[in-house]
């Protein structure tokens, strides 16, 4: 298999681990009962369920990577940078999903390892998406275990205990309560995104600092000379852009933001 049919691979096997991370109790369902179901559903099923699975991935994607953070932090820095449009929105977004692909290229290997067994079989349909899933939940889900902070997971399995404690009416009220676990998505994904922006905003802070001290000295030096009509940040933005270059800050902003991540 080619190098780039490889990384298609690992990219689609990573995007339907993303599908698969569900709770414990969802995970535990047999997927032995898959192609059964598999055979029996019809054509349009089959197109439906693709189709409901490829709309979900952009949203994955924006959500359990580690895109959160990257495009957070690009965002910070090109507001306390001060230019109005530049970079542009589009330009964020392109930088941030391609340093997104590189951050998570480990776990897409991971992926691909376990999963490629299972294309070489060459599934079709609903039972590609499950049996690619299931091969690849667990490198994915380590990644977001090992994104999260313990404070944030232990933060959400206590309210998830909580809301599971809290008490049911109706037909569901004598059902047993589930268990709750630091492996469960429901706790995994909204401790990996807290804990994506508390560092994204910690991260942001820092790169404010020195562009808030030229902004402050530029006040002054204006001030000294009686120039108080002009606009401070059009007059800082030249020292703001010549400080960022001289340090060569895209690039170690990228590197960092890249290198962050365990895996």
């Amino acid at each position: 298999m080619s190098a780039r049919r490889r990384v298609g691979a690992a990219s689609v096997a990573v995007l339907a681990a993303l599908v698969a991370l569900a709770p414990r109790a969802v995970a535990a369902a047999p997927v032995a009962a898959a192609p059964a179901a598999a055979q029996a559903a019809s054509p349009g099923l089959s197109l439906l369920l693709s189709v409901a699975v490829v709309s979900l991935l952009p949203f994955l994607f924006l959500s359990l990577t580690s895109f959160v953070k990257i495009s957070t932090v690009l965002q910070i820095t090109k507001s306390a940078i001060g230019a109005q449009s530049v970079p542009s929105n589009t330009v964020i977004l392109a930088l941030s999903g391609a340093l997104t692909l590189l951050a998570m290229a480990p776990t897409a290997s991971a992926v691909f390892a376990r999963a490629a067994p299972v294309l070489a079989e060459n599934p079709q349909g609903p039972e590609a998406i499950v049996k690619v899933a299931a091969a690849a939940r667990e490198p994915m889900r380590a990644f977001l275990r090992q994104n999260a902070s313990e404070r944030e997971v232990a933060r959400f399995v206590a309210v998830a205990k909580t809301s599971a404690a809290a008490p049911a009416t109706g037909p569901s009220a004598t059902d047993p309560t589930p268990a709750v676990e630091e492996s469960d998505l429901a706790v995994l994904a909204p401790a990996f995104v807290v804990t994506e922006l508390t560092e994204a905003f910690a991260i942001g802070f820092l790169i404010f600092l020195p562009f808030l001290v030229i902004d402050l000295v530029v006040a002054n030096v204006l001030a000294s000379l009686g120039l108080q009509t002009l606009s401070v940040s059009q007059v800082s933005l030249p020292f703001k852009l010549l400080l960022f270059v001289s340090v060569d800050g895209w690039g170690l902003l990228a590197q960092a933001l890249v290198l962050g991540y365990r895996h």
